[in-house]
């Protein structure tokens, strides 16, 4: 096989890459921050994370740690970007799915990280407002108001029911 189609599919298409780079955009965030304020391997609060890091250094540990932890991540989303083919309405059901998924336990539980040693606020609701942060940036950028139509037919009974009330 040439190298030129294995570089191909390892670069994800379409909405997929913009979903790519705004996730990893969070994993780095929470990356940059614990190297900046992070003294000793012992402060950080991940214990596989504390565990590379006592290993091989803070710096070492934390991005050998993050590598690895992001390899399965890039590897999913390069798989649904070129693999998995879905008519536009189901489509838009899926990445949205997808999108709930990978913003809460990703863009959530790296902010939640990034912002513990910036903020002490409960860790449900650091992981909230990251959740909330992707999904203001991730809605606007990667679906177009048509493709969200479906909406509306999902609400259509909560809003007859606050209308009555």
């Amino acid at each position: 096989m040439e190298l030129s189609l294995i570089v191909r599919y390892l670069v994800p298409k379409g909405v997929w890459l913009k979903r790519t780079i705004l996730l990893f955009a969070f994993i780095f965030l929470d990356y940059l921050v614990t190297i900046i304020f992070c003294k000793t391997p012992y402060a950080e609060g991940n214990l596989l994370a504390r565990s590379f890091m006592q290993t091989y250094g803070i710096v070492m540990g934390l991005t050998i740690f993050d590598l690895l932890l992001g390899i399965p991540i890039y590897g999913i989303l390069c798989i649904d970007s070129y693999l998995i083919k879905y008519t536009e309405q189901h489509s838009t059901k899926a990445e949205l799915a997808v999108d709930l998924a990978l913003g809460w336990l990703i863009a959530g539980g790296h902010f939640n990280g990034a912002a513990s040693w910036l903020w002490n606020a409960p860790h449900l609701m650091r992981q909230t407002l990251g959740f909330m942060i992707y999904l203001a940036i991730a809605f606007p950028s990667l679906y177009s108001p048509p493709r969200l139509s479906f909406l509306k037919s999902v609400l259509a009974p909560f809003r007859q029911k606050n209308m009555e009330a």
